[in-house]
């Protein structure tokens, strides 16, 4: 199975979140990642899906989705065509014996230290998938306290705005 990230704008209203995860819920896909957001146009939320699946039920999927009141709009974001980003925020032992080594980890990354303690340094990292996972490989050894990921967020490359095209 490969994964597919799907960019769905959906009106900003309760209970939309709920059927359209339901939908790949029913169809029993896995949402890898799901992150929404508002958008710049007022009432119109954006959804950003990767999901697990082969190529011919995606497409279901996506007529399905089509079909739903709320749902706008939907587009699949090739990675090679889009920007996607993730955010980890991640505490990491770090008393004065490896506090240096962690800090010159976290400047390898570009990432940025957001809490100092006295035994942990908390800090916040964005960029692909590859590139998260590469920093928690590196942190590991020095003990991760505690981590949280967010999905993945994307927009497509170039000046066209699917948003512009697709607000009724």
């Amino acid at each position: 199975m490969e994964t597919h990230t799907l960019s769905v704008l959906v009106e900003d209203k309760p209970g939309v979140l709920a059927r359209v995860s339901g939908l790949f819920s029913r169809r029993s896909f896995n949402i890898i990642s799901l992150a929404v957001g508002q958008t710049e146009q007022p009432g119109v939320s954006r959804m950003t899906i990767v999901v697990s699946v082969d190529d011919f039920p995606l497409e279901q999927v996506t007529k399905q989705l089509n079909k739903l009141v709320n749902v706008i709009k939907i587009v699949e974001l090739e990675p090679a065509a889009s920007v996607q980003r993730e955010l980890l925020l991640v505490k990491v032992r770090a008393d004065a014996g490896v506090r240096s080594q962690v800090l010159e980890a976290v400047a390898l990354f570009r990432a940025k230290v957001v809490d100092v303690a006295p035994e942990a340094l908390t800090i916040e990292a964005t960029g692909t998938m590859d590139k998260l996972n590469a920093l928690l490989r590196i942190l590991e050894p020095y003990g991760i306290r505690e981590m949280v990921q967010s999905g993945m967020v994307a927009v497509g490359r170039g000046p066209r705005s699917i948003t512009a095209s697709a607000v009724r």
